[in-house]
């Protein structure tokens, strides 16, 4: 049968198959959502009222446990009042995947509600910013040491130990030295996204280099290659589509530290906007800016893997992974 030849041990997909695979992995998390929120008898373990009937706490539109609904509707008729009415319904934290999207589109059309808020696009402009920043100046130190500790055992000996101890730090912990040393605005929120990336940089481009075919340096040398020729004409090269994915890897773990490093100093950016649409309880909100950040994270890699496949058209691994 055809299917089984899906699951054949270590061979890759058919490309039909690679790109129904590739939209199922988005389709089903959606439909379990749909599910969730469209189908009552699934988990709906509230009722939004539409009619309090005759009693006075209630209000169109609230929402209440059932069990207190159903309290409420059976007291009303043993008294022989009017019961209330409502729809099952989710917690007012889990919105539907409608109510999501008309969030999306009005967070770009409508003005924030606070009178110093920032629009959803500038907060997700602010923390872009934040995130190159943070990850270029963790690239321009962490790539070249890598490379130098993954070529030369000394280089290694010297930096590594401290480096394997370092990065079981948590980088959120050095906050408030980096608010005192950097003041309470975006110097903080970069440096914990150095923090958070330098230190895994530095050991994964050197174990990255490390496993350069040694061949391609035995035969350099036997040419004559010696020193920094050999580093820059052999290792570099030789290592680049490597060394292109970790960056693309590493990029995504910036990402994780941006919520946390916003948190620092004065809040800004996304972090802001999220905790200000929670704090109004406007959790669809909250869901769009997060879904945003998903969608930003997931295109820039998918742009950043074509790059790849056009820069190093020879490296199978970034054909597989784009």
């Amino acid at each position: 049968m055809k299917w089984i030849r899906l699951f054949q041990v270590l061979r890759p997909l058919p490309p039909h198959a690679r790109l129904v695979a590739g939209w199922l992995s988005f389709v089903l998390p959606v439909l379990v959502w749909c599910i969730v929120s469209y189908v009552p008898f699934v988990w709906h373990p509230q009722v939004r009222i539409t009619n309090p009937g005759s009693v006075e706490f209630l209000q169109p539109g609230m929402r209440m446990n059932y069990a207190a609904f159903e309290s409420e509707v059976e007291d009303a008729q043993r008294e022989n009042r009017a019961p209330p009415q409502g729809d099952l319904a989710n917690p007012i934290y889990l919105p539907a995947p409608h109510e999501v999207a008309i969030a999306l589109y009005e967070s770009f059309r409508e003005p924030p509600l606070a009178q110093n808020g920032q629009w959803l696009h500038q907060s997700l402009w602010h923390s872009i910013q934040i995130i190159f920043w943070g990850f270029v100046i963790s690239s321009i130190i962490g790539v070249p040491l890598g490379v130098l500790c993954g070529t030369y055992a000394i280089f290694s000996r010297i930096n590594e130990p401290f480096v394997e101890f370092f990065r079981y730090l948590p980088a959120p912990a050095f906050g408030a030295l980096a608010v005192a040393i950097l003041g309470i605005y975006d110097g903080p929120k970069i440096t914990i996204i150095v923090i958070g990336t330098l230190f895994q940089q530095v050991l994964i481009i050197a174990n990255t280099t490390r496993k350069l075919d040694v061949a391609l340096v035995e035969a350099a040398l036997t040419l004559g290659t010696r020193n920094t020729k050999l580093l820059f004409r052999v290792v570099v090269p030789g290592i680049l589509p490597d060394l292109y994915r970790d960056q693309r890897i590493l990029l995504g773990w910036a990402w994780t530290y941006l919520i946390v490093a916003e948190l620092i100093g004065t809040m800004s950016g996304i972090t802001w906007f999220i905790t200000q649409q929670a704090r109004y309880q406007h959790f669809a909100n909250v869901y769009a800016a997060i879904i945003i950040i998903g969608i930003i994270g997931l295109g820039t890699d998918m742009v950043l893997a074509l790059a790849g496949r056009r820069l190093f058209p020879w490296d199978r691994s970034l054909v597989k992974t784009a």
